[in-house]
């Protein structure tokens, strides 16, 4: 029987309000409880007047209590911020992901409408990222790869990066918060299109349709997983290039060389792996190239296993996880950036 038809009259439901006849034995109670709540309101209001005099006598001896509430809070504003909050206050935490929503907006439009570009997103923030040097802390995932686009392994990411100056005029045009910075920008540019990527999959199952494939998506699909990710919004972005010979030319190095290259940043077979798609814009061509190697044999099968599947959810999660790891090598994030001044009108009481 459908829920609807359980309802039969209005009665059956006293929460909106329908009359519900009291019980007999409940109208003496009712009476009672009416006379009761009388002499409460009365009580309640003798008591208001002896509060209402006590203020007045206060304010005419100079003593408001507001005021000096107001007072101790301005005073003691500043001891009650914790000395590590990943921002200063809920408002700025308001508007950073207020922002991030505005910008990740605005990336998942300009990569749907020039999707030729997501392997080139991808491998920008990549080689960006892997300047980084463990042993002197330089380099790493800091924009300085605009500085680096004449060098062998970034040939070809020019239009990457036009398509994101163009992003980022409208963003800073926008922003209440300050310019958006090219190390945040790359790096969110790659997770828009790392998620077409997951969105395409998709859509390739519902065989083309793109509407089936969005609910599919939707409802089986990793967004959730994004969440450390995001809350890494404050990158600095460097004012030159970086160390050269640090990033290889991924479609000519060996599984070896790949593999040793990422070891010196603490990132192993399985990361790797995961992160094929990165290293080129021929997934497959990649991933023959290392499961030759029996480090890498277990896990690049392991994720060509699960993108057939229809979640995908072991593939979509540790490209997630590995990602966000690269994505902050070498940063100190500001976790206070993009946030702004309110002008705060004067307390009037």
């Amino acid at each position: 029987m459908a829920l609807c038809s359980k309802v039969h009259s209005c009665a059956a439901l006293p929460s909106l309000g329908c009359p519900v006849p009291l019980p007999a034995s409940s109208a003496g109670a009712g009476v009672r409880g009416a006379r009761t709540s009388a002499r409460r309101v009365v009580g309640v209001r003798a008591q208001n007047d002896g509060h209402e005099q006590e203020r007045e006598r206060k304010a005419a001896a100079g003593v408001d209590r507001r005021e000096a509430l107001a007072l101790g809070l301005a005073l003691g504003a500043s001891a009650l911020l914790p000395a590590n909050a990943d921002a200063a206050d809920l408002t700025q935490r308001f508007q950073r992901g207020e922002f991030l929503a505005s910008v990740k907006e605005k990336l998942r439009v300009a990569v749907k409408d020039n999707q030729a570009l997501v392997p080139d997103l991808m491998r920008l923030a990549l080689n960006d990222a892997l300047t980084f040097d463990k042993e002197t802390k330089t380099g790493g995932s800091n924009g300085s790869i605009l500085f680096e686009l004449e060098r062998p392994e970034n040939r070809g990411l020019e239009a990457a990066v036009a398509l994101l100056a163009g992003v980022k005029k409208d963003i800073d045009a926008a922003s209440k918060g300050g310019p958006i910075s090219w190390a945040d920008l790359i790096q969110l540019g790659a997770q828009s299109a790392t998620k077409r990527t997951f969105i395409d999959a998709a859509i390739r199952k519902c065989g083309g349709k793109e509407d089936k494939g969005l609910q599919l998506y939707q409802a089986y699909g990793s967004s959730g997983q994004w969440g450390q990710f995001d809350k890494l919004l404050g990158r600095s972005s460097a004012s030159e290039a970086d160390p050269s010979g640090r990033v290889l030319l991924w479609q000519d190095a060996s599984a070896q060389e790949i593999k040793d290259r990422f070891a010196q940043l603490g990132i192993k077979p399985r990361q790797i792996a995961v992160l094929s798609a990165f290293l080129g814009p021929n997934q497959a061509d990649i991933e023959a190239k290392l499961v030759a190697d029996p480090d890498f044999t277990p896990w690049v099968k392991k994720y060509q296993i699960s993108r057939e599947t229809v979640s995908q959810t072991d593939y979509e999660v540790d490209l997630i996880t590995s990602f966000t790891k690269l994505s902050v090598l070498g940063q100190t994030i500001n976790y206070e950036a993009y946030s702004y001044v309110v002008p705060r009108k004067p307390l009037r009481f």
